[in-house]
């Protein structure tokens, strides 16, 4: 009889917050398996833009998440080679007003950002040019976000991925979660047989409803599509992230239909990346020369100079939205052993690190560092089923229980 692969831990998904999951994890001391059906950052994370940012939160559950995830990627980058490997840039935010109306609503936002623990610099008109000498004129003022910064995000997904030791398998689709009779998770099932474990991370991106639904719970993850602009490399020029203040609100809206602001950012490459573009098309990839126009123009108004710049490509992602903008994370009431780190819509890269950090805790049954009500997977059922406690997974073994491994059955119903 052949035998079947076992770890403490699948997590379901190679993206970012996968791989910081799958680090995080490693770190705590477990035996983890990452398992995608195509390749490290295949999804969402290629198409994304890398940023680490604070400067974008409301006062709230997701901007302590963002203060924690900042912090360890701070950590990460004071290691060895870590910040050249994945071109982790702490280069500022910049987000700036085009009116006194929307810098004064900036200015409160602020306010609130700063009494959270975000350091805001008031920035005036006069100044702006100081920071980002080729902004457009005419400008009302801004805040500078120091602490913002920037990664490479397939590099950065990679990266961790390989700091983690997981084992990784990829091109393998996930088909089933196996649970036992009591209805606990025992493992995955996938189009290349079954990998054994006590806990099951979700971290499948836009795909986290479809993962979910092998379980037979229900978690409503939308995809929300964005186009990226991207120029020939150039000299430096555009030294910070810079954004109009109405890209925020857009964040937060729950509209389906097309919305654009401009967001402007070098690389270390040399490339400026221009954004942002939401919208609720479902998967639909089709190139839209409207949207892409739009992102255009927006960035020109921003900066002038690019009117002149060659656009080389664009690129199409869809980030995992959830109705109420807060991700999924911890464990599921639902289903013991079935954990849950997806949902992140735009943010996922700078939120992974923190998203990773929690979920091992709750894994190895530690403290998590912040409370994840605001985060529960099931908190779109009305009501709510009584929460239980996650058994926690023991290193090297397979059950809260004892510290050697127990034998599984097959797949049963819960």
């Amino acid at each position: 009889m052949t035998k079947r692969p076992s770890g403490d831990v699948v997590v379901v998904g190679a993206g970012m917050v996968g791989a910081a999951c799958a680090l995080y994890a490693a770190r705590a001391g477990l035996d983890v398996i990452v398992v995608d059906r195509g390749p490290v950052a295949g999804g969402t994370t290629g198409a994304g833009e890398g940023n680490l940012l604070v400067s974008d939160k409301e006062p709230g559950p997701e901007l302590r998440l963002a203060l924690l995830s900042l912090r360890l990627w701070q950590e990460l980058a004071a290691e060895e080679e870590f910040a050249a490997a994945v071109e982790y840039e702490p280069k500022g935010g910049l987000v700036v007003a085009s009116s006194a109306e929307s810098l004064a609503a900036l200015t409160v936002l602020a306010a609130g950002q700063r009494a959270a623990g975000v350091r805001t610099v008031p920035v005036d008109a006069a100044r702006l040019r100081d920071l980002e000498p080729h902004l457009a004129a005419g400008l009302a003022g801004g805040v500078l976000y120091p602490q913002d910064a920037q990664v490479m995000p397939t590099l950065a997904a990679a990266h961790l991925m390989r700091a983690s030791g997981a084992r990784l398998e990829t091109d393998r689709a996930v088909t089933r979660i196996l649970r036992g009779p009591d209805g606990a998770v025992r493992g995955v099932r996938t189009d290349r047989g079954d990998i054994l474990a006590p806990a099951v991370v979700n971290a499948a991106g836009v795909a986290g409803a479809e993962v979910a639904a092998l379980a037979d719970v229900a978690l409503p993850v939308l995809p929300r599509r964005g186009f990226v602009l991207v120029t020939e490399p150039l000299p430096p020029r555009v030294r910070h992230k810079v954004y109009a203040a109405d890209y925020v609100a857009d964040v937060a809206s729950d509209s389906a239909a097309l919305q654009t602001s401009p967001v402007v950012e070098g690389t270390a490459a040399g490339p400026v990346l221009i954004g942002a573009s939401r919208e609720r098309v479902g998967f639909d990839r089709s190139f839209s020369l409207p949207v892409v126009r739009a992102l255009a123009a927006g960035a020109t108004r921003l900066f002038p100079f690019l009117a002149h710049v060659r656009a080389m490509r664009t690129y199409v992602g869809f980030r995992p939205y959830l109705p109420d903008h807060l991700p999924a994370i911890g464990p599921d009431p639902r289903v013991p052993g079935l954990f849950h780190a997806c949902g992140h819509e735009g943010a996922g890269i700078g939120l992974a690190t923190g998203t990773g950090r929690l979920l091992a805790q709750t894994l190895t049954g530690a403290s998590p560092e912040l409370d994840l009500t605001p985060f529960r997977p099931d908190r779109f059922d009305r009501p709510h089923r009584a929460h239980r406690s996650p058994r926690p997974v023991r290193p090297g073994g397979r059950s809260g229980r004892s510290g050697r491994a127990e034998p599984f059955g097959e797949e049963a119903s819960p």
